[in-house]
């Protein structure tokens, strides 16, 4: 099957926020150090700006990695604030709903995908989780869980995410954002 993304009808505003959640800094003793929130499933439109955030928090980004199970196309290289990041992609090593970002320091993290459409609570939960230095669950698992155990949605709070993705915008903004993230790309797999 080949599967073809349209950049020119795809919705996207620039300058958006990248949905990014990360382990404070120390020894982790989990296997994520955070997750991101992607808006579609096009890794040329999501990647840079990805990248380009971590680099302001993490140093320069030289390599990336994905599974292609959640991915219709991977690009070999993706332009970043002057310079060129490396995407490989792995379907055995890697799990398929974590994506692996190396820095030139060297460092690594290991981040959980969150499929576009989840809903802004269910990311909330899901991010709150694998930043969570105590977790030891796999990318997998944590979605299959469905967001969490008790403990983590016990401590887990709104403020999480940025005030534009929560539902408390409206009546039906969880909804509405859901159908544009599946608007901008074919349907995400479901965790397995």
């Amino acid at each position: 099957m080949t599967v073809t993304l349209d950049r020119a009808t795809t919705l996207r505003t620039p300058k958006l926020p990248v949905w990014l959640s990360l382990a404070s800094g120390g020894v982790r003793t989990g296997r994520l150090d955070g997750a991101w929130w992607p808006r579609s499933r096009d890794l040329l439109l999501e990647l840079p700006d990805l990248a380009a955030e971590l680099e302001k928090r993490w140093g320069r980004v030289i390599r990336i990695t994905v599974n292609p199970a959640q991915w219709p196309a991977i690009p070999r290289r993706i332009p970043v604030a002057g310079h060129t990041v490396h995407v490989g992609w792995f379907t055995t090593e890697q799990d398929q709903h974590m994506i692996t970002v190396f820095s030139y320091a060297p460092r690594r993290l290991d981040l959980l995908v969150i499929p576009p459409s989840t809903e802004a609570v269910d990311a909330g939960r899901l991010m709150y989780e694998a930043a969570d230095p105590t977790s030891s669950r796999t990318a997998s698992a944590l979605l299959t869980a469905g967001g969490g155990d008790s403990a983590a949605e016990s401590e887990f709070h709104s403020d999480f995410l940025p005030s534009a993705v929560l539902p408390a915008n409206g009546p039906g903004e969880a909804d509405r954002r859901a159908e544009v993230a599946r608007t901008r790309a074919a349907a995400w797999p479901e965790p397995a």
